[in-house]
């Protein structure tokens, strides 16, 4: 069978249910990987490298085997359909595990290849037609010409726009039946509009905000007018309690653990936090020393940029300023009020980083806090943590690439908090 019938040949065994079996040349083998043929009838044996009729996405050529590369494999065809019901990331992985790197079916492929595959599509978008081992080579006469040895008898040069305007016939015009007319207008009165989220959303008449502007209009203008005399004054007083605090610069604090088991410390928690990079704590630990300070500092601060949006669609980017501390004493050279600055609190599941605390119970101290807790993803659940209010937040010991993304969920995650609880301290 040609290469260009390897696909159909394959899709006839699977429909019929026939099992694919494997050959290494010598023999037959149980293992995809090691296999060279596949075997899939009595009477059909192909190499599992023949490229098929299925195009790649956002290719042009139509002949498999002028491009092969253009098109794919056998093989990666039927690892499409034999991993059908595998998640993404299983079945990406499976497929570089046996050599299909780069040529093998897409995840958003996957099931529309499978579906055809088994019968249940008779369409398949970037299947090139098959071409016929035995079509004939264009021929290289010109058409209309005589054939080779023949003399081409004398005629009259004709015009072939006006000839051809002429042979074609002319397009009947459609005239519906009237009775079909009648029918489809009352399926149509019957029909019910589907409606998505976006479009529950369009209301039946344009929305005119004038009223609105001419409410503010008088406001709007008293506001000028007090700005050309002087600072703008507003009818409510403000809380002199936040107006200390914002003057105070009083930047929020972040306690983590002091516990050797946790992976956060005071040395590597401001390349975690303000870097996005996750260095272990022995690691961190003996890079300090080599630099010549081998015991880490009781307070460090940590600078991260923050873009806010306010109303008019304006981005505003500021650098907020925080404090890491790893104990109550540290804590405590802030002043008194330094608990109400605290805005973290990192754990290891361990109740006894709680005792000199302000709030020892982590029930009561995630309700003024915000908790977190930080494991490595191939640490089990810690059942400890399960009646607390922190959020769980997965380390990869391998990919360091992840790190961006776990940070930004802990900074987008303190922000909403703050803004909500502490929303003072977000604007010192």
């Amino acid at each position: 069978m040609s290469s260009s019938d390897a696909l159909q040949a394959l899709r006839q065994a699977i429909k019929s249910k026939t099992p694919v079996k494997y050959s290494n040349g010598s023999g037959s083998t149980d293992s995809l990987q090691s296999a060279t043929h596949f075997i899939l009838s009595p009477s059909v044996t192909l190499p599992k490298s023949t490229p098929t009729r299925l195009r790649k996405p956002g290719l042009t050529s139509t002949d498999p085997s002028t491009n092969p590369r253009d098109f794919f494999t056998l093989d990666a065809v039927y690892f499409s359909w034999l991993l059908k019901d595998m998640s993404g990331a299983e079945y990406m992985k499976q497929a570089r595990e046996s050599g299909l790197a780069v040529g093998f079916v897409s995840i958003t492929e996957r099931k529309s290849v499978v579906d055809w595959l088994e019968g249940k599509t008779s369409d398949l978008q970037n299947i090139v037609p098959a071409i016929c081992e035995s079509q004939a080579p264009e021929s290289t006469t010109p058409p209309g010409s005589p054939p080779r040895g023949a003399t081409a008898l004398p005629s009259t040069p004709r015009a072939p726009r006006q000839m051809d305007s002429q042979a074609s016939p002319t397009k009947r015009k459609h005239m519906p039946d009237l009775a079909d007319v009648e029918v489809v207008k009352k399926i149509k009165l019957g029909e019910i509009e589907l409606r998505d989220r976006n479009t529950v959303l369009h209301g039946v008449k344009p929305n005119n905000f004038s009223s609105v502007k001419t409410a503010f209009a008088d406001k709007l203008k008293k506001l000028k007018e007090t700005n050309k005399g002087g600072p703008v004054t507003t009818p409510q007083t403000p809380d002199p309690k936040l107006q200390a605090k914002k003057a105070r610069n009083l930047y929020p604090i972040i306690i983590i653990s002091s516990s050797p088991t946790s992976l956060v410390t005071m040395h590597n928690v401001k390349r975690f936090l303000q870097d996005a990079f996750f260095e272990t704590p022995h690691d961190a630990r003996a890079r300090a020393a080599t630099e010549g300070n081998p015991r880490a500092e009781d307070v460090i601060a940590i600078y991260r940029r923050r873009t806010t949006i306010d109303s008019s669609g304006r981005e505003t980017e500021t650098q907020m300023r925080y404090f890491v501390v790893d104990s109550a004493e540290a804590l405590s050279k802030f002043g008194q009020d330094a608990w109400d600055r605290v805005v973290c609190v990192m754990t290891t599941g361990q109740a006894w980083q709680f005792k000199p605390y302000k709030w020892n119970d982590p029930k009561v101290l995630f309700h003024h806090v915000r908790g977190f807790y930080i494991s490595l993803t191939t640490d089990p659940p810690n059942p400890k943590i399960k009646d607390w209010n922190v959020t769980e937040l997965k380390i990869d010991p391998n990919r360091r690439h992840v790190d961006k993304s776990t940070v930004a969920q802990f900074w987008k995650t303190l922000d909403a908090w703050t803004m909500a609880n502490k929303p003072w301290i977000m604007k010192t």
